[in-house]
């Protein structure tokens, strides 16, 4: 009788680490995935306020590329663990552990995103590499703990481990290497799942993925209420007109209201069950994610340039909110709903949206145009698909 509940406390520290099933009822986020991705919000909110900044002083290409490059180390940390999490979470003891580890690597990752747009991506990289090597052990405790798993887990840890030797050995390349040689790893990050998977694909959980990737969606969304409210308040604590600083921000709002509907209003996982294993699905979202980050900072944009406060031109400025509106729009449109959804009228307001929207950069209200056009399309969906939802 003495020994079942030292058992029981043995089982909380440690757990063998199987696959879990396909098709597990009301598989949910837990609290340590939400810990996770609230510390993202730390890199998202950094690179967001440094992107503000290089479009502000009218270094467009520099910002714009410096704010891509350092959003895949934030992206792609956040989609490792997910979907690990999703085939083998243990919630136990050395699970937990291996992810504060990776949590700690997500925080020195924000720590070196100022650095990283003054092209130096030494502290990222520790960061970064800190992450996947965590990474790496919890697919070797898989490996060890789940025979039909093993060669799958196997792939995984070594072909991570290689690409973590290239990132360091790439902070001694030259200047005029560090662009070539980031697309080159970058690639072999990606295509790591995809030769890993081969032997025998990991048993992740699609309507966990689904919330999961749904959760980021409203942390990058969240980020730009935050990014705009700051730029509102900042400008009225300097006494320029409350009436026009209050209507740029009620555009804003609409437009975040109108992107979260356009994302949310299909489910999720049903549209993941028709891309082969899920990658472009899953790849696809770096698209989401950067440019729903990317619409906050053009909403503190156009208000510095309402203040004066900006150097960008007015196209510039135009587009700093249009275009990544425009790349939501037809993501959403490839990933959510479909360009062959059987409701026609759905399959073709998403892609004319985004040219619509793209068009009112040459208006001399952008904001509020594409706004109108965001909440226009919300009500095409609403009225074309009668308030049901329509999938592919």
């Amino acid at each position: 009788m003495s020994v079942a509940p030292a058992n029981r406390r043995y089982r909380v520290w440690y757990r063998p680490m199987a696959a879990r099933d396909r098709d597990e009822e009301h598989r949910v986020a837990t609290p340590l995935e939400l810990l996770f991705d609230l510390c993202f919000v730390v890199a998202v909110g950094q690179a967001a306020g440094e992107l503000h900044h290089a479009l502000s002083d009218n270094h467009v290409g520099h910002g714009v590329l410096s704010f891509l490059l350092v959003f895949f180390a934030i992206w792609w940390g956040w989609v490792n663990f997910t979907w690990f999490a999703s085939a083998f979470d243990t919630d136990d003891g050395p699970y937990r552990l291996l992810t504060f580890v990776q949590i700690g690597g997500a925080l020195v990752v924000a720590a070196g995103v100022s650095r990283a747009f003054a092209d130096d991506f030494t502290v990222i990289v520790i960061g970064y590499v800190l992450m996947r090597l965590a990474m790496v052990a919890q697919w070797l405790r898989a490996a060890a703990s789940e025979p039909e798993c093993r060669p799958t887990a196997l792939r995984f840890a070594a072909g991570i481990t290689v690409v973590q030797a290239g990132w360091v050995a790439r902070i001694a390349v030259p200047e005029s290497w560090l662009l070539p040689s980031f697309l080159v790893l970058a690639a072999a990050e990606m295509l790591v799942p995809v030769w890993a998977e081969r032997p025998a694909p990991t048993r992740w959980h699609r309507h966990h993925i689904a919330e999961r990737y749904g959760l980021f969606t409203l942390i990058v969304l969240g980020e730009t209420v935050f990014g705009a409210t700051n730029a509102v308040r900042e400008a009225i604590d300097t006494g320029h007109d409350l009436l026009d600083l209050v209507l740029l921000a009620l555009a804003g709002l609409v437009l975040v209201f109108a992107m979260w509907w356009l994302y949310f209003d299909q489910p999720g996982h049903q549209r993941l069950a028709q891309f082969r294993q899920g990658f472009a699905w899953g790849y696809g979202h770096y698209l989401i994610f950067t440019s729903a980050a990317a619409v906050g900072v053009g909403i503190e944009v156009a208000l510095d340039r309402m203040t004066g406060a900006a150097h960008t031109p007015g196209l510039v400025a135009a587009l700093a909110t249009t275009l990544p509106v425009a790349v939501f729009l037809v993501s959403v449109w490839l990933l959510h709903v479909g360009p062959r959804n059987e409701c026609r009228p759905i399959a073709i307001a998403f892609p004319l949206a985004a040219v619509l929207v793209l068009a009112a950069s040459l208006t001399p209200v952008p904001v509020y145009l594409t706004a109108l056009i965001a909440a226009a399309l919300v009500a095409t969906t609403v009225i074309a698909a009668h308030g049901e939802p329509v999938s592919d």
